[in-house]
Parts: structure tokens; C-alpha cells; sequence
């Protein structure tokens, strides 16, 4: 019997060492003891949480594992012990601590390729005695004057639980009286929380919380004593106010900084330290690096609100397309709380405004460009156009007119009358107009059927002429102004008792002052008065003005309503303006060498090569503008007809 006994013992003992051997030479990677240990006393619960199951550790997301726990006294694993220890994978319960269950605890944690090893410290000390509170107590700060907050310990506790979904239920004492929710300026808040109202220095205590929860079958409680201490000094919960959570732009290559402005409500010095993160690194403050930040700035203000500004920047000094899409977090750690903001850099948009300001100014510019050019040329370019695309237009021989214009002119015994006007009229006109430009014009003077009435005669061709020209000087309708006005009984009209000369008169009467009708010879009268009537009223007739002379003011202010009237409307065609280039023209002709003989030097050849008479010259042209278009394109009277039944 004695010998089994010692031989059990002998296997017992090497059963140990082996087991130890074991724990202590297997190759694991070792992250040593905690630095946190976990404090009891007899007959609390005590929880120790391995912090092996960690990202920094292994991807345990994706590597499946598994723990166990030894106690490093014995060498041997834990189990679960009813009533007693609860293993619950990185945690390992003391349902009901003993003084003997002071020590270190292993935890290994084996993946398939990989072992990890961390030791756990558990302290179990035996209450003072004459205190209620615990032996290990936890300091915190009370401002007097103010609502503070006492913060219970235990979040470790109520986080694993939760985890459980456990219930369970805190109660605050405060020496060894128990504090009731609502009462004495005290109230329970949630997670752990008591708070003051109107903390005074009487407040200045120690305050224990007492968790209480069913676990494994086991109703027990934990417990954390806090020596509060009421400070006349205060640093309450910081504010960041940059930056806003907001979205940054800025432009790549550029330098670029961003404050961060915390507001800490306090008296004294703020408890406050603000870093900037990237990623959930630290920026360092080294000005020699790329990104960096400049030291923690305090400003002070007594209103609104008596506290500090403290403020901090983050500096780059060159933007890289890395710093892009990315938040910037601006950070403030105290022990009110530690609140934070962030903002994204993006990078800028493109100016578009510039391109299409350009596009805008270039089209601007190019319009005013085209317009300019149509304005000078426009003529020009009408003419051309005329030229090259006859066929837009209608045949003018299909209209039903015989002539393309109407010549009207002071004549004979007439006030205005000249010989350079009649020279134009018989002479200018005919050279250029029809023998040059192939129009058709009538001319009374020269087309004229003697013995025919003078009313008919005007009135028919008008209408047989798809144009008017009125030719006229500064005399034409300013001298009989001047007549009239002497002596009304002075008329040089030849009387005559044909019907037409009544006609005329009365024609007359229906739109034009009786003053424009003194003085003027019967058909200019009647010219005048039917291609005013035909313009003006029944819009059936285009007169085109010729102005023979410049016309002053003045002179201006004694023509007919009518004329000024036409005159200021459409414009005058003005011969008078082509005698400058004339005048210049003949000095270049005799300043210039002769080159050759025979027929250059023939009289006439001057006036063949004058601009006056030739067809491209600037008043010729704009004649031309004026005269109706030559078209080529067909009309159809049978259809015509059909559309005027």
C-alpha cells in the first residue's frame, strides 16, 4: 500500500513538470504580462479578457483559433467549475473570488500555423477594515460650481455582458450609504454614469458602483470605489468646431493647410491634447516632412463663454494625388471625452469658366467681326451674291413692268432746276445705268410721247416702273419755300384747263400740304405727290433718293415732310461724295506716266476711266443695291392667278 502511494505521487509530480515543461518551452510568440491588471476582493466577481484577439495580432476574421486558459502556478489548463470558474473563449470568470486565486493566469492561442501566449494579472486584496468602499480606488474631478458626471469603472464589465445579453443592474453608494436615483441632487444615468447637480465642496467623497448580474447560474456583483475630488479649476468636454465633417477642394501641386479649432469650457489650464490623424496615425510636427503640424495654440476668452480656443494645423506643403480622397480626422483627447472632426480632400475642378469664356470672347469678337464686315461690305457682299446666285431671285421681266426705274427731276421753268441736274438725268444715268448695267430706265424728257397729258403720262410709267428715282439739289425744295412765302399770288405753273391738270390737283389735296405745291412745274408736282403716296401710304413703290449736293441742316428743315420723312427713313444715295475720290483720282492720272501710245492718249479716255461713270465705284454700287435684282427664276402666272381668285 505504501509503495502505490508513493508511485501515484511520483507520476502525479512528473505529470506537473511535464505540463509546465510544456507551457513554458513551447514556441509561441510571447506578448509578456498585461499591463493592466484586474483587481478584486473576496466573494466578487473577478473577469480577466485576454486582448490576444486582436487585428494588430492575426486576421482572426479569416484564420479560425482557439484559446486556452492555464493557471501558471500549477501549469495546468482551467476548466469550467460549477459555481465557481467560467470559461467563455478569451474570458475566464471568477464567479466567487478566493484570496487563493491571486496570480497569473495564461492564455494560449493557437491558429493553425501560428501560437500566441499573454499572461493575466489577477490581485485579489482583503477589504480595509472600517471602509466600506474598495482598498484600489480610481480618482476623478469634480467642478464646483457646475452639473458633473461620476463615471463607473466597470465599462469592461457591462461590455461583455451585453455581449451575453445579460442583464444587469448598477447601484451607487457613497461612503457606505446608498445614494437613491433622483434624490439629493444625485440621478442615475445610463452606462454607469451619476450625476451631481451643482457639485460643492461638501461633495468631495469616495462613491463605489456596484454592478450586479446573474452569471453561470450564479447571482454576484463587482464593484469599483472613485475618490471624487472638487476642484475650484475645470476643464469640461472639449467642442471641435473645425473642422465641420466637410468636403475639401484644392488644387494638386499646390501648398495647402487646414486649422483645427477646438473651444474647451474651463477655468484654469484646459486638460486637452489635439493631434491630427490620417489613416489613425499621428501626424508628426517636423517641418522638414511633407505633412506636418504646428504646435498646440491656446487662446483664452471670458465671453460668451469663459474657456479656451486651442488650435492646431495641418500643413502640406506640396499636395501629391495620394492626399486626395482621404479624411483628415482632427482629434481631441480628454478626459470629458474625446470628440473629433474630419474634412476629405478633393481634388479641384477644372476652371471651365476660362475655356468657355474664351469660346464666348472669341465668338463675341467674331460676331462683332462679321457684323463689322457686313456693315462696311455689305453691298458688296449683296451685289455678289446677286451675281452668283441669280437664280434665287424672280425674273423681273415676268412682274409685268416695263421699265426698271423712274427718273424724276426738276425741269425746265422750274424752281431748282439746273443743267448739271438734267446733264445727270439724260447724260449719267443712261451711260451707266443702262448702257453699262443693262437697266431700263424712263426718262420723261427723252421717252416722253409729245402731246400726251402730262398726268397720264406720270402716272401710267410710275406705275409701269418698278423703282423711283428722285434726283433733287439743296434748290429743288428749298426755293420755293422761300417763294411762297414773298407772294402767294406769284405762280410760275403754266395754266392749263386739261382735265389732268385738275386731276393732279386734286390727287394732291388728299395727303400733302397745299405749300409744297407752289412754285413747281405740273409733272414734277404730280411726280413728286404719286411717288410720295405710293411709298409712303400704300408702301407699293421704292423711291430711291438721290442727292446731287451736300445738304445742310438748314436746307434740310425747308424740303416736304414727306422727303425728310423718306430721307431719314431709308437714306439718301449721295453723288455729292464721289467728287472728293474724283478730285484725287485725276491727280493720280497726272502724276502718272504715260506707258503707251495711240489710243491712251485719245480725248475721252479720262472720262471712260473716271470712277464716276464706272459701274464698280461706290455710288454706281450702291445704285445698283438699290435697283431691282435681275433674277433668273420662273414664274408661273397661271399659278399666280390661282392664288389671287
Amino acid at each position: 500500500m505504501g509503495q502505490d502511494s508513493t508511485l501515484g505521487s511520483l507520476l502525479l509530480f512528473l505529470g506537473l513538470y511535464g505540463i509546465s515543461t510544456g507551457l513554458k518551452h513551447e514556441n509561441c510568440t510571447n506578448y509578456d504580462v498585461q499591463f493592466d491588471r484586474v483587481f478584486s476582493v473576496p466573494g466578487d466577481m473577478a473577469m480577466l479578457n485576454s486582448t490576444l484577439v486582436a487585428s494588430d495580432v492575426f486576421n482572426f476574421t479569416t484564420i479560425p483559433y482557439n484559446i486556452t486558459w492555464y493557471n501558471s502556478k500549477t501549469g495546468q489548463e482551467i476548466r469550467n467549475q460549477s459555481g465557481r470558474i467560467l470559461v467563455h473563449g478569451k474570458t475566464l470568470w471568477f464567479l466567487n473570488t478566493k484570496r487563493g486565486d491571486d496570480g497569473e493566469y495564461v492564455t494560449i492561442l493557437r491558429t493553425p500555423s501560428r501560437c500566441y501566449r499573454q499572461v493575466t494579472k489577477l490581485v485579489v486584496d482583503d477589504p480595509i477594515a472600517g471602509q466600506c468602499g474598495r482598498p484600489r480606488k480610481a480618482g476623478q474631478t469634480l467642478t464646483v460650481g457646475v452639473t458633473d458626471i461620476l463615471s463607473c469603472p466597470l465599462k469592461d464589465y457591462m461590455n461583455e455582458l451585453d455581449s451575453y445579453n445579460i442583464p444587469f443592474s448598477i447601484n451607487w453608494y457613497r461612503g457606505c450609504d446608498f445614494i437613491e436615483d433622483g434624490k439629493d441632487k444625485f440621478t442615475y444615468m445610463g452606462r454607469g454614469k451619476l450625476k451631481i447637480d451643482g457639485v460643492e465642496p461638501s461633495n468631495n467623497s469616495s462613491y463605489t458602483c456596484t454592478l450586479n448580474f446573474t452569471l453561470g447560474g450564479v447571482k454576484g456583483s463587482v464593484s469599483e470605489t472613485i475618490d471624487a475630488w472638487v476642484s475650484r479649476t475645470y476643464s469640461l468636454k472639449p467642442v471641435v468646431q473645425q473642422p465641420a465633417n466637410q468636403i475639401i477642394k484644392a488644387k494638386i501641386g499646390s501648398n495647402f493647410s487646414q486649422k483645427c479649432q477646438v473651444f474647451v469650457p474651463c477655468v484654469g489650464r484646459p486638460g486637452v491634447h489635439i493631434f491630427w490623424l490620417v489613416k489613425n496615425d499621428i501626424v508628426g510636427m517636423k517641418p522638414s516632412e511633407r505633412v506636418y503640424t504646428s504646435e498646440q495654440r491656446p487662446t483664452w476668452q471670458d465671453a460668451p463663454i469663459k474657456g479656451a480656443l486651442l488650435e492646431r494645423e495641418l500643413i502640406f506643403s506640396e499636395l501629391r494625388e495620394k492626399d486626395f480622397n482621404i479624411n483628415y480626422t482632427c482629434k481631441a483627447f480628454s478626459a470629458r471625452g474625446s470628440p473629433e472632426g474630419y474634412f476629405t480632400l478633393l481634388p479641384e475642378d477644372p476652371n471651365i469658366m476660362l475655356p468657355i469664356g474664351t469660346v464666348l470672347g472669341g465668338v463675341t469678337v467674331l460676331f462683332l467681326i462679321n457684323l463689322t464686315i457686313y456693315y462696311s461690305f455689305k453691298i458688296d457682299i449683296v451685289l455678289w451674291f446677286r451675281r452668283a446666285f441669280p437664280v434665287l431671285y424672280t425674273n423681273t421681266d415676268l412682274d409685268g413692268k416695263l421699265y426698271d426705274a423712274y427718273v424724276a427731276y426738276p425741269q425746265h421753268c422750274a424752281i431748282g432746276f439746273s443743267k448739271e441736274v438734267e446733264a445727270f438725268a439724260l447724260q449719267t444715268l443712261p451711260e451707266v445705268l443702262e448702257k453699262a448695267c443693262g437697266y431700263k430706265l424712263f426718262i420723261a424728257d427723252r421717252d416722253c410721247i409729245p402731246g400726251e397729258a402730262i398726268v397720264d403720262s406720270v402716272e401710267e410709267n410710275i406705275q409701269a416702273s418698278r423703282r423711283l428715282l428722285l434726283l433733287y439739289t439743296a434748290s429743288t425744295f428749298t426755293s420755293k419755300r422761300h417763294t411762297s412765302s414773298t407772294s402767294s399770288n406769284n405762280n410760275n405753273i403754266p395754266e392749263s384747263s386739261d382735265k389732268s391738270e385738275s386731276k393732279t390737283s386734286d390727287r394732291s389735296s388728299m395727303t400733302f400740304d397745299r405749300s409744297e405745291e407752289v412754285d413747281q412745274d405740273p409733272r414734277q408736282h404730280f411726280e413728286h405727290v404719286s411717288a410720295m403716296h405710293r411709298a409712303l401710304l400704300e408702301g407699293s413703290l421704292k423711291v430711291i433718293l438721290v442727292e446731287l449736293e451736300e445738304i445742310t441742316p438748314a436746307q434740310l428743315a425747308l424740303f416736304p415732310e414727306s422727303v425728310r420723312h423718306l430721307r431719314k427713313k431709308q437714306g439718301a444715295v449721295c453723288w455729292w461724295k464721289n467728287q472728293s475720290t474724283e478730285q484725287k483720282w485725276r491727280t493720280c492720272t497726272k502724276r502718272r506716266k504715260v506707258e503707251q501710245k495711240g489710243k491712251d492718249e485719245e480725248k475721252g479716255k479720262d472720262t471712260q476711266l473716271s470712277p464716276l461713270l464706272s459701274p464698280s465705284s461706290r455710288f454706281w454700287k450702291e445704285m445698283r443695291y438699290h435697283m431691282p435684282v435681275r433674277g433668273k427664276r420662273a414664274v408661273y402666272p397661271e399659278k399666280i392667278s390661282l392664288l389671287n381668285l
